[in-house]
C-alpha cells in the first residue's frame, strides 16, 4: 500500500484554449501555456497540480486531449512537484482506464469521483474505488455531492478508507462539521479541503490538503494563507482570508471556471474562455465578480 498522503497546496489546474476553427468549438488546448502555468504554480510554491479536474475542463476534452494534459502537466513538474491527474468517469470501468493511463504516464496520484452518470448506491460506489485503486497510484476520492447526487458521508468514508491505495478525501460539501467525523471515523485519510470558501475552517479542524481553485490566480498568497492556517496563526490567517474569500466564494458557484479563468486574466496571467457549454459570465456577474477580486488583490 502507498504511503504518499496528498496533502499540502495542490491545484486544480484550468485550461487555456487558442482559438483554432478546425479544433473542438473551434479552440484547440493550448499546451505550452498551459506548461508555463503548471511550472509557474510550483514556482510560487504549490506542492502540486492536478490536470483533467473539473476546473480543467475535462468533460469537454476528447480522449487524446485529456492524456495529452496530463503528460504536460506530469512532464513539465516531474521531480518538483506531485500530479494528481482527475480520473472521472460515468462508471469503474472508465474511472479505472484513465488511472491506468496515468500509471503509465507517471502521475504521483489520481483524484476520482464516484460514478459521474446516476445516483450509485453505497455498494457500487465502493466497487468503484476499488476498481480505481486496484491500479496501484494513491487515490484522493472526491466527495461533491451537487454534481454527482452521491453524498460520501463520513460512515461511508470509513468504509471506503478500507481500500488500499485509498489515502485522501477531497471534501467539498462545504459541511466543516465533517472534517472532525472524518478524522474520527477515517483516521488515515488526508482530509483535503475541497472548496476556497471554506479552506481556513477546514484546516483548523484538522484537513492538512487543499485542492484548490483561486491558487490559480494567487498561488503565492494562498500558499501563505495556507501555511498560516496549518501553524495555527489564526489572527494572520483571518486578515488575509477575509479579504480574499469574497473571491473564493465563486470556486463554490456553478460559474466557478469563468470566475477563475477571469481572475486570471484580471492579475495579468492567461485565463481565456471556455468550451461549451460553459458560455461567458452576465454583466452583473462581472461586475460583482470584479468587486470580488479588487479586494483580493488588495492583500495579495
Amino acid at each position: 500500500m502507498t504511503q504518499e498522503k496528498l496533502d499540502g497546496v495542490i491545484v486544480a489546474t484550468a485550461l487555456p484554449y487558442a482559438e483554432d476553427p478546425a479544433a473542438p468549438a473551434g479552440l484547440r488546448v493550448d499546451l505550452d501555456r498551459y506548461a508555463d502555468h503548471c511550472r509557474w504554480l510550483i514556482e510560487n510554491g504549490c506542492r502540486g497540480v492536478g490536470p483533467n479536474g473539473s476546473l480543467g475542463e475535462y468533460s469537454s476534452l476528447t480522449d487524446d486531449e485529456r492524456r495529452a494534459v496530463a503528460r504536460t502537466a506530469i512532464e513539465t513538474v516531474r521531480d518538483r512537484g506531485i500530479v494528481v491527474v482527475g480520473v472521472h468517469g460515468v462508471g469503474s470501468h472508465q474511472a479505472r482506464h484513465w488511472a491506468e493511463v496515468a500509471a503509465e504516464d507517471g502521475a504521483d496520484g489520481v483524484l476520482c469521483l464516484p460514478p459521474t452518470l446516476y445516483r450509485a448506491n453505497a455498494g457500487e460506489v465502493i466497487k468503484h474505488f476499488e476498481q480505481v485503486a486496484a491500479v496501484g497510484l494513491p487515490v484522493m476520492v472526491y466527495n461533491n455531492p451537487f454534481d454527482t447526487k452521491v453524498d460520501l458521508t463520513p460512515a461511508l468514508l470509513a468504509e471506503i478508507a478500507q481500500i488500499d491505495n485509498v489515502v485522501a478525501i477531497k471534501e467539498f460539501s462545504g459541511d466543516v462539521r465533517r472534517v472532525t467525523e472524518i478524522r474520527d471515523l477515517a483516521p488515515n485519510l488526508t482530509v483535503v479541503a475541497g472548496a476556497d470558501d471554506v479552506l481556513v475552517e477546514s484546516v483548523l479542524m484538522g484537513a492538512t490538503g487543499w485542492f484548490a481553485g483561486f491558487p490559480n490566480v494567487f498561488p503565492a498568497e494562498s500558499v501563505r494563507l495556507f501555511s498560516l492556517a496549518l501553524e495555527g496563526k489564526v489572527a494572520d490567517a483571518r486578515a488575509m482570508y477575509e479579504a480574499m474569500v469574497g473571491a473564493f466564494r465563486w470556486d463554490s458557484r456553478t460559474e466557478f471556471v469563468q470566475a477563475i479563468k477571469y481572475g486570471m486574466d484580471y492579475v495579468g496571467r492567461y485565463g481565456g474562455p471556455c468550451r461549451p457549454p460553459r458560455g461567458p459570465l452576465s454583466s452583473d456577474q462581472l461586475a460583482a465578480l470584479e468587486a470580488d477580486m479588487r479586494r483580493a488583490v488588495g492583500v495579495a
